[in-house]
């Protein structure tokens, strides 16, 4: 742990589940409410700081939110991604995306295709039904996380 490390501090963090090795997190954006991440509780930056066996851990977490979203949530697309250059502490996002959100097909972090206040109705339908499913979704995946 360092001090300096928001991930290792999580004190506020919408938490979903966590064990001794992985703490899973409702990423809470606005224009994904089922954003989730996956955090390794140990400091590390890279996945090859992990043993091969901590490698595959870890990943078995990051699958089985997949998973849950795709099996509760039925997205078009699901994004894994796992980057650390901001926040250099080993954590996974998992994104499900749909043909309506904002970003579509392109990258969460770019450029959006509507504003929030442009958005066309499929699009706050969409908001409002993965809003419904967010409380299935994290009391599927709490379900599913504690059998790993």
């Amino acid at each position: 742990m360092t001090d300096s490390c928001v991930l290792c501090r999580a004190s506020d963090e919408p938490l979903i589940w966590q064990n001794e090795q992985v703490r899973v997190i409702d990423a809470a954006e606005t224009d994904y409410p089922c954003y989730t991440r996956v955090i390794w509780q140990q400091h590390v930056k890279e996945m090859t700081d992990l043993s091969p066996a901590e490698q595959m851990q870890l990943m078995r977490f990051v699958f089985c939110v997949e998973s849950v979203q795709r099996q509760v949530l039925n997205p078009d697309k699901i994004n894994l991604a796992q980057f650390g250059t901001v926040v250099p502490h080993l954590h996974w996002h998992i994104i499900p995306r749909v043909s309506q959100d904002r970003h579509f097909p392109g990258s969460t972090w770019g450029k959006p295709r509507f504003s929030s206040s442009d958005a066309p109705d499929e699009w706050h339908k969409y908001l409002n039904q993965m809003n419904r499913l967010k409380p299935a979704y994290h009391q599927a995946l709490t379900l599913a996380l504690a059998t790993i």
